[in-house]
């Protein structure tokens, strides 16, 4: 597992951080059709500024995009 310290998702247990991350991931690549988000995934992740809402359904934002870039 890559050093999370400094993003979002430092401080969650590993578990949670994997799942957030995948979660990210198939927002990015809109597969959330193919794979649907839970409701409580979304929320996490719009408080963590890590997504927002559009009409055409959850988006990555720059903070999300910086938190899957993360080395």
């Amino acid at each position: 597992m890559t050093d999370q310290s400094g993003t979002p998702l430092a401080g969650l247990s590993r578990d949670t951080t994997i799942r957030l991350r995948w979660v990210l991931r198939d927002i990015k690549a809109k597969r959330t059709k193919l794979s649907p988000v839970s409701p409580d995934d979304l929320q996490t992740l719009i408080e963590m500024g890590l997504i927002e809402m559009r009409d055409e359904g959850p988006l990555v934002t720059n903070e999300g995009e910086r938190t899957l870039d993360w080395n």
